[in-house]
């Protein structure tokens, strides 16, 4: 098993790619912790194909790291199981009770510091942030657009596990890519140099640096989440956001809604003349 385990590592993460459609950043998230476990997780063989992975080993190694990371990197050891249990091996886990993680809401970036930010952008930061702010976009999706997938209404955007969605351009993104269009000559993607399309790291940086100029730390992700929380703010309906931010359960959009109601106690809190006094 042990010399086999790099040829079933390999073909796991490829199947991660190919088949689940996860991004190149999240591939490698899920190498570089598999990698780790595997120097410490015991692998007993019981029988010809039937085999123990026993992480107790693994798991004093990690035991000094906060609750979150461990959850992380315990579920890519199960999703490894899972798959080498489809390639015709049994194995089973031993020490694999699960970590307990508080769930923490996510950080939009709000509407005022958007605004701010875009006033000191150029025409193609311009662009990226409002794909982000308007479109609720993943960065994989952003990055993977071609200009064939937009027309005046509507972009066909290919998110996780290869489903495909439309989402609706407002008119003032749409003005926009016009202007970028017209300003720039782009073969197939939307963000390209040399007719090959920006990386994901090349996007999130952009990201960053724009919102350096204003102060904040912000990630392409935290745009997405100020997509999804100014809809449900606005009123929109749960399931609507939840189709348009492309989820695969509503669960994941509730989330949302859980923000919008913690902002709304610290607003009152600040507001009420009693907010801060204690009894």
């Amino acid at each position: 098993m042990k010399k086999s385990i790099d040829k079933y590592k390999k073909e796991f993460l490829l199947s991660l790619e190919t088949h689940q459609g996860y991004s190149d950043l999240t591939v490698r998230t899920y190498a570089v912790a598999l990698d780790e476990a595997l120097k410490y997780i015991e692998i007993l063989e019981e029988k010809r194909q039937y085999f123990v992975f026993n992480l107790m080993p693994y798991r004093i190694h990690i035991a000094d790291l906060n609750a979150k990371t461990i959850s992380k990197k315990l579920s890519a050891i199960r999703s490894f199981v899972e798959f080498l249990n489809g390639q015709d091996l049994h194995v089973t886990l031993q020490a694999d009770e699960s970590i307990k993680v508080a769930k923490t809401l996510p950080k939009p970036v709000s509407h005022a510091h958007i605004i701010e930010a875009l006033q000191k952008c150029d025409l193609q930061e311009k662009l990226l942030v409002m794909m982000f702010y308007t479109l609720g976009l993943r960065i994989s999706e952003l990055a993977s657009l071609e200009l064939k997938d937009m027309n005046d209404e509507w972009i066909r955007v290919i998110g996780k596990g290869n489903k495909q969605r439309d989402i609706p351009l407002l008119k003032i993104t749409r003005v926009l890519i016009d202007d970028y269009l017209s300003t720039f000559v782009l073969k197939r993607f939307l963000f390209e140099k040399n007719g090959e399309r920006l990386s994901e790291n090349s996007l999130r940086y952009m990201i960053t640096k724009i919102f350096k100029r204003v102060a904040l730390k912000v990630t392409p992700h935290q745009l997405r989440h100020s997509y999804a929380s100014s809809l449900l703010n606005g009123g929109a309906p749960i399931v609507d956001v939840s189709e348009l931010l492309g989820h695969s359960s509503m669960a994941t959009t509730q989330i949302y809604t859980k923000l919008g109601s913690a902002l709304k106690q610290q607003n009152y809190n600040k507001a009420h003349p009693l907010g801060d006094d204690e009894c």
